[in-house]
């Protein structure tokens, strides 16, 4: 499946992609924990945050909101940190403080002065609302967990932007969850550039996206928009 010739449209999924969401949700958990005197290290919230969140979207649709309120009082106890679930708003909270990463804004300027662009994201319309502060760009297709009422993997994310657009041709992905998006693109036949922040490797099994590449510069830079 290789990349379009002609490309039209350029989709990006938002959080690890464009936002900076690990530095973002290991902050918030830093600074709640330590009213109460507990130390929580990276290295153990993250794998646990990806691991008990994808749970929990596997289940029946909720806001994203209430999806972060769960996840946060489902690590803490797994950590052993004393949380009281009346405090687990704090992680939806933090959500407008997650920082995009130092590329994001010119490389989306360069993008979108090439392509129509857009947002696939696993998140609801008010908290992605706020995290566009920190984007300089506007968006020419914008779809959310809460518009399909599911969350990637599950394909209805990209049925509902085919759908919008008029079809596959002309259109690119770009993202960083090879689980969350390069899956299900590959499974739906629309082409997608991994961003592979973390140099992951794939598994026996896994097949490879249409390109893989480590940043949004190198991914602007394929796609001819650099």
């Amino acid at each position: 499946m290789p990349l379009p010739k002609n490309i039209e449209w350029v989709t990006f999924d938002v959080y690890g992609t464009l936002i900076d969401w690990e530095s973002g949700a290991f902050d918030a958990f830093t600074k709640e924990a330590e009213r109460d005197g507990f130390t929580i290290e990276r290295d153990a919230l993250i794998p646990l945050f990806h691991e008990i969140q994808n749970d929990i979207q596997s289940g029946s649709y909720e806001l994203y909101a209430e999806v972060l309120r769960r996840t946060a009082v489902r690590i803490a106890k797994e950590l052993g940190w004393p949380l009281e679930p009346s405090r687990s708003g704090f992680l939806p909270d933090s959500v407008p403080r997650w920082p995009p990463f130092k590329e994001t804004n010119a490389q989306l300027d360069r993008f979108g002065k090439k392509f129509n662009i857009g947002l696939i994201s696993n998140i609801d319309d008010k908290l992605l609302g706020l995290t566009r502060r920190h984007f300089r760009s506007d968006f020419d297709l914008v779809v959310t967990a809460q518009q399909v009422r599911s969350y990637k993997p599950d394909p209805a994310h990209f049925t509902e932007a085919e759908r919008r657009i008029g079809g596959k041709r002309g259109w690119v992905h770009v993202a960083q969850s090879y689980y969350h998006d390069v899956e299900p693109c590959l499974k739906k036949k629309v082409p997608v550039v991994w961003v592979n922040r973390h140099k992951e490797k794939l598994e026996p099994g896994q097949k490879p996206p249409t390109a893989e590449v480590a940043n949004l510069r190198e991914a602007a830079k394929l796609l001819g928009a650099l």
